[in-house]
Order: C-alpha cells, then structure tokens, then sequence
C-alpha cells in the first residue's frame, strides 16, 4: 500500500468542486479477480489528475468506484459530503442518485442518443434537477437549455446543437458528451479513455476541453489514459497503478521513463506513446 499527500495543481479550486480520499480501498469482483488492493490517496477538490496503467492494472475500476459503478470490497472512499461504503453502508436510492448527479461520468463510447439532437442529448444532464413530466414532454426549462447551450459553446461545437448526434465524427460525439456532463453543473468528472477511439490530433482537443474545464471552473478532473504523452501534458498529478496496486503518485515531470517501466513492468513501446502510434 502507497499513501501519498498529494499536492494542489494549478486547478483553481471551485466552491462547486469535490475532493475525493479513498482509505484502504479494495475490490473484489463475484469471479475472484481483484480490481484494487488497499489504495489510499487524496484527491484535493480542483485537481486534474491521469490514471495510468496496462489494460487490466484496475484503472477503469478505480474510477467507477467513485461514483459507485463499481462497489467496493472493503474501506471507504468519500466525496465531497458523500461517503461509498462496502457491505451494508452503500449507497442507495435517493443518495445515490445525488451522489452521481455531482459526479458526471465521460464514457470511452460517448453513450450518446444517435436518433436525437445535440441539445437533447446535452439537455439529458440536467435530468437529475428536472421532473419526470418535463422530460417525457421534452418540456424542458428555458434556464436549462440556456445552460445546455453554454456547455456547447465551451467544448466549441455550438454550431451542431440543432443536428442529430448520428451525423458528427467521434470527436465530436465525445465533445458533445462533455456537453452532457458539464449541463449536470457537477462537482467531479469523470473520463474513462475519453480518446481511445479517437485520432491523435482529436484526441488532443477532447484532452483540452477536460484541461480548460479544469482550469477555468475549477471542477476536480479524473482521468483514465493509456498514452503516457497525453497524460504528462495536460494532467497536474499521475496515479500509476500496477495489478490493482499504487505503484507512483506524482507530478507528470517525475515520470520518466524508468518510473513508467516500473508502471508498465516493461520498457514502453510505441503503442503506449499517442504520437509515436500516430507514425506506424
């Protein structure tokens, strides 16, 4: 187990934002495979941090632990004024929901309605805060569709709001999911390989939306990556986990390269370098 103080990055901490600490987290999945192993850390509200790892290492289970996709075995994690317990203590009904409504979620397949608008689909955050006639009716508040085409503007695809999401490239699906996630105003984001399924130079831009959202509103920023360029240049701190353990807590210019062997438990090759994958 590593237990590492973290250290604020140049985030401005919001009133809006959540800090996040999980104490000796561990996951255990119903097949017996373990996803974390006793991982303790704290995330200050504000921060923007990479998650790094080998597919398998318990990235996408650290992340979905927070919002309670994924439930934990033992220990606790909190957020904000929420606290994720195993067994008994969970979360559940109400104070899940609200929980999950602080925490927007980005999803590597953008999880978007195809046969819809842009609007709709970014309006679909705010369902949380709207009654269940409303968006039946698609009656939604004028406040509320000023507010979806804010989020619009901020990702810079504005322009699309009226189109339907079947149209856009993947870049623009996933900017649009951004959208959705920022409608729901939320305290925490989280991204799971935003850009997986994207081509380096978009890539790049979905990375700074998440970086500008960051630095400009202040929301606490998660962030699963598998390229090790993307994540020293636009996160404040790197998480390495190695089969479900903390293996490195850092600043981004502290990984270098023997660190990321030490993540990796082999040398990097190109599949794990953005550009270098872009050259094959």
């Amino acid at each position: 187990m590593i237990a590492v103080a973290a250290t604020r990055g140049p985030g401005a901490e919001s009133p809006s934002a959540a800090d996040i600490r999980f104490n000796n987290v561990s996951v255990r999945y119903p097949n017996g495979f373990t996803g974390l192993t006793d991982v303790t850390l704290s995330i200050p509200a504000g921060q923007m941090v990479g998650i790094i790892g080998l597919s398998g290492a318990g990235k996408s289970t650290l992340v979905r632990t927070i919002n309670g996709l994924v439930p934990i075995s033992s220990g606790d994690i909190t957020v904000g004024d929420y606290t994720l317990a195993p067994g008994r203590r969970q979360l559940r009904g109400r104070a899940l929901r609200d929980l999950r409504s602080d925490v927007g979620m980005v999803f590597q397949s953008f999880n978007l309605a195809k046969r819809t608008t842009v609007i709709n689909n970014v309006l679909m955050g705010r369902l949380h805060h709207t009654p269940a006639w409303r968006s039946l009716l698609a009656a939604w508040e004028k406040d509320d569709v000023e507010l979806a085409m804010q989020a619009l503007e901020r990702v810079e695809i504005v322009s699309k709001a009226y189109e339907k999401a079947s149209s856009l490239s993947g870049g623009q699906q996933q900017r649009v999911a951004i959208a959705r996630t920022l409608a729901q105003q939320p305290k925490v984001i989280l991204a799971d390989e935003p850009v997986a399924s994207l081509d380096p130079p978009t890539s790049h831009v979905v990375m700074r939306d998440l970086q500008r959202i960051n630095a400009e509103l202040g929301i606490t920023v998660v962030v699963n990556l598998h390229f090790l360029d993307l994540a020293r240049r636009y996160c404040d701190r790197l998480i390495g986990l190695r089969s479900g353990t903390v293996v490195f807590d850092g600043p981004g210019a502290e990984a270098d390269e023997k660190v990321f062997e030490n993540i990796y438990g082999r040398s990097l090759t190109a599949e794990d370098v953005l550009e270098a994958k872009a050259e094959l």
